[in-house]
């Protein structure tokens, strides 16, 4: 059986879940601040922990970085009256594994729970959109140490050598003269230490720079 903590600063809001889940889990703890919650995490250390996501002294984020390093096998799930975006957005990037709304059913709460337990990600319908749309979006590109050193113009021209354009159709299109562009070539086979256009063109493609 899943051991449960419930984290909760409303005594009230805390006895009503406690009574819903009685004999679907183990209750192993309950807390009602950002102290109580991250002592009894560190110490009883449970499976899963219900976590209010508002509370004084920093909330439900404050307990998940306060606690996760010395209970690294504990997981969180929001349990919170807010479906503002912001905060579900913050409590996920914080480490929870999901986030439900306070008017979620009892049934479909144990259900988060061993879902959560079992390694899944879950949230209430609505908010899903939230996590995806915040976590969505292309992969970060690899650093690369020699790319990066060049300065925003330098890969511009350089872009444009990749895709075969003179020097002169170059500074056409990027409004500058021929002359800076052959300047910022110069600069560009100095820091990356190559010897000719041939030799940078090659290196831009390598990088699909074009």
């Amino acid at each position: 059986m899943t051991r449960v903590a419930i984290v909760d600063d409303h005594g009230l809001f805390r006895a009503g879940v406690r009574s819903e889940l009685e004999g679907h889990v183990e209750l192993v703890g309950e807390a009602a601040s950002v102290p109580e919650a991250v002592a009894l995490v560190t110490e009883v250390r449970p499976d899963v922990v219900l976590l209010d996501v508002h509370m004084p002294e920093g909330g439900g984020v404050a307990v998940i970085h306060g606690a996760a390093e010395q209970a690294p096998g504990t997981l969180f799930l929001a349990l919170s009256a807010s479906d503002a975006a912001e905060d579900v957005i913050a409590t996920i990037r914080a480490g929870a594994r999901g986030y439900v709304t306070k008017n979620i059913a009892t049934d479909e709460l144990v259900d988060a729970i061993e879902r959560v337990q079992a390694g899944d990600a879950v949230f209430s319908p609505r908010l899903a959109g939230f996590v995806l749309d915040a976590f969505a979006g292309p992969a970060p590109k690899p650093e690369d140490p020699e790319l990066d050193q060049l300065t925003a113009r330098e890969r511009e021209v350089l872009r444009h050598i990749a895709r075969g354009y003179l020097y002169k159709e170059i500074a056409l299109r990027l409004g500058i003269s021929a002359k800076t562009v052959e300047a910022h070539v110069s600069a560009v086979l100095r820091k990356l230490q190559l010897s000719n256009r041939h030799e940078l063109s090659r290196w831009a493609a390598e990088r699909r720079l074009d």
